[in-house]
């Protein structure tokens, strides 16, 4: 496993508006809110620090690839 840090940041993102928000994708929610007709707060709910495995898992929760960091599905650094 690597000895590498990783840190896994959760934020809460809050919008009110006058109809159902049909977005998911932060790019258009940010415009929603910024330049649309809805209001909206962030606010950071939590911070861990994690491992490779932990972050591993993570990435692959997201439907993304732990080799974004240079790590196997297991957590572990790829060799070079």
């Amino acid at each position: 496993m690597t000895k590498r840090k990783f840190y896994k940041t959760v934020f809460k993102l809050t919008v009110i508006s006058e109809t159902p928000v049909e977005d998911d994708d932060l790019e258009s929610l940010n415009f929603d809110i910024t330049y649309g007709d809805c209001s909206g707060s962030v606010e950071r709910t939590s911070d861990v620090e994690i491992n490779g495995a932990q972050a591993a898992r993570e990435l692959l929760a997201q439907a993304s690839d732990p080799g974004f960091f240079m790590l196997t599905d297991k957590g572990e650094d790829v060799d070079e």
